[in-house]
């Protein structure tokens, strides 16, 4: 007797090919949102850094005075 599991599904077959179209979709979309999230911190991280030196190299000029009325 012929073992029915080994025999080929058509159907089986498509919606398996469909459900890893639908996963390769899912994960590209995931890695991309990933990846741009990393860019940002980066770009935040490397602003902050930026600023923190500039700020204690270079302190804000003394603001002038009022006069008073």
């Amino acid at each position: 007797m012929k073992n029915p599991w080994g025999k080929k599904n058509p159907f089986l077959s498509m919606w398996l090919s469909g459900a890893n179209a639908m996963a390769g979709a899912a994960r590209g979309r995931a890695s991309g949102q990933a990846k741009r999230q990393a860019a940002a911190a980066t770009t935040r991280g490397a602003k902050a850094a930026t600023k923190y030196w500039t700020d204690a190299l270079f302190p804000p000029p003394a603001r002038k005075k009022r006069k008073s009325r």
